[in-house]
C-alpha cells in the first residue's frame, strides 16, 4: 500500500485526505493546529505529532499549506522536515506559492536529499470540489513524475492537467486566481450598486444566471454575499490578497493594472480586520468604503 504523508489539513486539505482514505491510501497527517486533524484520525488517518514523523517512510508527501513561507519553514525551519525525506520521495504540492518559490524550494530540497522529486499541483474548485473529488488539478513537473502520482490525483480531481515543467501548474493557478479575485471584487461592487438602487440583492445572482455576467463565483460567492452567509467558510478574503500579491510578484514588465487595483482593495480589507473572514465579508467592506 502506498504510504502518503499529508501536511496541512485546513479547509481544502481535510476533505482531500478523506478522499484519499476512501480510495484506500494509507495516509499520515500533520497540521499546525492539531485539533483540526482530529476528525481525520477518526476517519482512519494516522495522526503525526510532527511533520518529520508524518514524512518518515512516505512514498508521496502532499503539501496543502498557506503560502511559500509555510512550505519553506516546514522543510528548513524549526521542523527541519527535509531531513526526514527519503531519496525516492515524490513531493506533491497543492499549495498556491507561485512558480518562483516552487522552483527554488524544489532545488533546495533536492540539494538536501538527492533523488527527491517535486510536482506542483495547485487546485481549483473550492471546498465543494475537494469534498466531491471534482477539483481541477494544474500540474507541473516531469511527465514521469506526474504519471506516477496520477492515481492519487485522480482520486481528488475530475481533471488532471499537466501544463509543463516544474512551476507550470503554479503559473496556471495564478492565472486562475487573477480572474477569480478580480471577479469577486466586481461581484461585491455589483451587489453594493444593486442594493444602493433599491434592488433585492438576493435575486440578482439568479437574474443574471446564464448571461455573460454569470460565473461560478457569482453563483457561489455572490449568492453567499447576497444572503449574508459566512459559515461554513469557503475562501478567506486574505487568500485572494495573498494570491494577487503573487501575481504581481511574478509578472514581468508592467504589472497587470486590474490585479494591482484589486490587490489594493484586498489589502485594505485585511487592514480593516477581515482578512481571515469568508469572502462574504467583502460586500460589507465595499459598502462601508463607499459611505466614507
Amino acid at each position: 500500500m502506498t504510504k502518503v504523508a499529508f501536511l496541512g489539513t485546513g479547509l481544502m486539505g481535510a476533505p482531500m485526505v478523506l478522499r484519499l482514505l476512501a480510495a484506500g491510501f494509507e495516509v499520515h497527517v500533520w497540521n499546525r493546529s492539531p485539533e483540526k486533524a482530529l476528525q481525520l484520525g477518526n476517519a482512519g488517518a494516522t495522526l503525526a505529532a510532527s511533520p518529520s514523523i508524518a514524512i518518515s517512510g512516505a512514498d508521496i508527501v502532499c503539501l496543502c499549506l498557506t503560502d511559500g513561507h509555510a512550505v519553506e519553514d516546514l522543510f528548513f525551519g524549526a521542523a527541519a522536515a527535509a531531513a526526514a525525506l527519503d531519496a525516492d520521495t515524490l513531493i506533491v504540492d497543492f499549495s498556491t506559492i507561485g512558480p518562483v518559490s516552487t522552483r527554488s524550494l524544489a532545488a533546495r530540497v533536492s540539494q538536501r536529499v538527492t533523488g527527491v522529486r517535486w510536482v506542483d499541483a495547485p487546485v481549483t474548485g473550492g471546498v465543494k470540489g475537494a469534498e466531491n473529488g471534482e477539483l481541477v488539478i494544474l500540474a507541473g513537473g516531469e511527465p514521469s513524475d506526474v504519471e506516477t502520482v496520477h492515481p492519487l490525483l485522480s482520486c481528488l480531481g475530475k481533471r488532471v492537467c499537466h501544463l509543463g515543467p516544474l512551476g507550470a501548474g503554479q503559473a496556471a493557478k495564478l492565472c486562475n486566481q487573477l480572474i477569480v479575485a478580480i471577479n469577486v471584487v466586481a461581484i461585491a461592487e455589483a451587489l453594493a450598486l444593486a442594493r444602493a438602487n433599491g434592488l433585492d440583492i438576493s435575486a440578482l445572482p439568479d437574474a443574471l444566471a446564464g448571461g455573460w455576467a454569470d460565473s461560478l463565483p457569482l453563483q457561489i460567492i455572490g449568492q453567499r454575499m447576497a444572503s449574508g452567509i459566512y459559515e461554513p467558510p469557503i475562501v478567506a478574503v486574505g487568500t485572494f490578497g495573498k494570491d494577487l500579491a503573487l501575481v504581481l510578484g511574478t509578472a514581468t514588465g508592467e504589472p497587470p493594472a486590474l490585479a494591482g487595483k484589486a490587490a489594493a482593495i484586498y489589502r485594505a480589507a485585511a487592514a480593516a480586520g477581515i482578512g481571515m473572514a469568508d469572502a462574504t465579508a467583502l460586500l460589507g467592506f465595499i459598502e462601508q468604503a463607499g459611505e466614507r
